[in-house]
């Protein structure tokens, strides 16, 4: 073999503009800061998915020390069809310490310094979109006061 191997294609499927609530702190535990954000509302909206995100769920957070943070949500999307899709995105958010601590506490920072990276996992029932069953999902997201914004990518 020469050279280095050829990168997977990725395919833009759709941004998810998840709203959140107010964080919950349960403090410092034996794995670091632990906080949980209600998820409360949203909108997806690509080539192959449109519909709304349901106020159902969390996302689950340990900041493992100033500069890394171990995101773990957990929610429900209902398409335009009526479609239910669950979603399980696990992330890691890192960055300086005082542009972490400025996300925490609600305040607007620029994407650019903040690395945001993760990977959703889809799960339905809908027979039309048993496809997201099989497939490896990455994103890109950013975090905005009241809200999250991950453009989602299929793996090929």
């Amino acid at each position: 073999m020469t050279g280095l191997p050829e990168a997977p294609a990725l395919t833009f499927l759709a941004t998810l503009n998840v709203k959140v609530g107010l964080a919950l702190d349960v403090g410092m535990t034996p794995e670091g800061q632990r906080r949980v954000i209600p998820i409360v509302g949203g909108t997806v909206s690509g080539p192959r998915l449109q519909g709304k995100v349901l106020p159902a769920g969390a996302d689950y957070q340990v900041q493992r020390d100033a500069g890394l943070t171990e995101l773990d949500a957990r929610y429900v999307v209902e398409l335009e069809d009526g479609a239910m899709v669950y979603v399980h995105n696990q992330a890691l958010r890192s960055g300086a310490a005082e542009d972490l601590d400025r996300l925490n506490r609600g305040e607007d920072v620029d994407p650019a310094l903040i690395y945001f990276r993760c990977t959703p996992r889809f799960s339905t029932a809908a027979p039309e979109l048993a496809w997201l069953n099989r497939v490896v999902t990455l994103g890109t997201g950013r975090r905005r006061p009241g809200s999250v914004e991950i453009d989602v990518f299929t793996v090929g």
